[in-house]
């Protein structure tokens, strides 16, 4: 049935395509090469010790004189340890109307919200593809159709989402999953629906001088399931995800004064067990051409609450964060970003390193180094306290 739904709407937004001869034509993506090596032994029996994947993301655009335009943007990695990490999706397949005052874009989107660093508490259209990586940044694509208002006063955007995407989790052979496997094979949810639940969100954003900020409401399916732990027909330990129906009211504001930003992410959420609110805030820093050189110094800090505490469905319940930016500004794109979090409720902390850089025309190595530090029993982190890990990848692109 999913395979069918993709189909046709591959096959409807490919009619488009040929029916106005085309202003911009692009194909471009990237291939790439990654190797995880964590530093020490497996917590879990079956997991594999270190691995390495090959993934590729090409992208089709083309675009007609009036400026509507279509993507393909497929995605997929094979990885020779985790199963469930060796996946396929399509991030986008969609076509773009522009109308006189008005945008309509049909098809799989990928549509992110937010301003935080360190984490992006109300971004919520797309699902999270948890298997790419732990920080929750990588999104699947998501079937919509979205309408857009953008006027003097504001934009307005309306989505409506006729089909869910559940979120990836590793396989019992990779690392950095629960201590239970997550079985996503038998995952619930209250909808008699399930999956073909039609979602609902509304969002208003606006610019105002150096003030950029977006409200919304969201109604459907929860992103973040709920992990029921139960037991399998063997007897093994699982842990199941359970998809409630949900109500999310969010805010996201961001001010620029000066080299100061300042970033606040705020939901309110109903439907998920207890009524929560969940909020992260911060600022960035910057030190421009520091010693008249190009050398641009980011200093990043943030702290997020939740009031469900240890019930909390993220680990960022009541956190302190902090990171540095390092920006040479040279012709290779060279970037490095510090970063630390801090548990402020137990002893857990984790550090990451993350650095780029180009060479020559087509070719980018990316590394991250990952820590975790004195992780309590009780803290989410507890499942991942032997992962420390360092990731290399190289990627070309065309």
């Amino acid at each position: 049935m999913k395979t069918r739904i993709i189909a046709t709407g591959f096959l409807g937004v490919v009619g488009l395509v040929t029916l106005a001869p085309a202003a911009v034509d692009k194909f471009s993506g990237y291939v790439e090469v990654e190797g995880r090596f964590f530093f020490r032994d497996p917590l879990y029996e079956g997991q594999r010790e270190n691995n390495g994947s090959l993934a590729l993301e090409p992208e089709y655009y083309h675009e007609w004189d009036n400026g509507s335009s279509f993507t393909f943007t497929p995605f997929a990695r094979a990885d020779t340890a985790d199963t469930e990490r060796t996946h396929f999706d399509i991030r986008e397949l969609n076509y773009l109307h522009l109308g006189d005052g008005y945008e309509v874009r049909a098809g799989v989107s990928k549509v992110f919200w937010g301003v935080a660093e360190f984490v992006h508490l109300v971004d919520i259209i797309n699902q999270t593809d948890l298997v790419e990586h732990l920080d929750e940044e990588q999104k699947l694509g998501q079937p919509m159709v979205q309408l857009s208002l953008p006027r003097e006063w504001g934009v307005v955007d309306v989505f409506v989402l006729p089909w869910f995407r559940e979120r990836t989790f590793p396989g019992g052979k990779g690392r950095l999953r629960t201590e239970s496997e997550v079985d996503v094979d038998h995952a619930r949810y209250e909808s008699g629906a399930e999956e073909h639940h039609l979602d609902l969100a509304a969002r208003y954003s606006h610019t105002i001088g150096d003030l950029d900020f977006g409200i919304y409401q969201f109604r459907g399916t929860g992103r973040e399931p709920t992990l029921l732990p139960e037991l399998d027909k063997h007897g093994k330990p699982v842990l199941i995800p359970y998809y409630e129906q949900i109500c999310q009211t969010g805010l996201d504001v961001q001010l620029v004064t000066g080299q100061w930003l300042w970033k606040l992410e705020g939901l309110y959420r109903t439907g998920q067990e207890e009524d929560f609110f969940g909020g992260v805030g911060g600022f960035e820093y910057t030190f421009v051409g520091v010693c008249q050189s190009k050398l641009d110094v980011g200093l990043v800090g943030e702290y997020a609450y939740d009031t469900r505490c240890d019930d909390a469905t993220t680990v960022f319940q009541n956190d302190a964060m902090a990171g540095l930016r390092l920006t040479p500004n040279d012709a290779a794109s060279t970037e490095f970003l510090l970063g630390y979090m801090k548990d402020t409720q137990n002893s857990s902390s984790a550090m990451s390193l993350e650095a780029s850089r180009r060479f020559g025309e087509n070719w980018k190595l990316s590394l991250e180094i990952w820590g975790f530090f004195d992780t309590a029993s009780e803290d989410p982190l507890a499942a991942i306290r032997q992962d420390d890990f360092i990731r290399v990848r190289l990627a070309y692109y065309f």
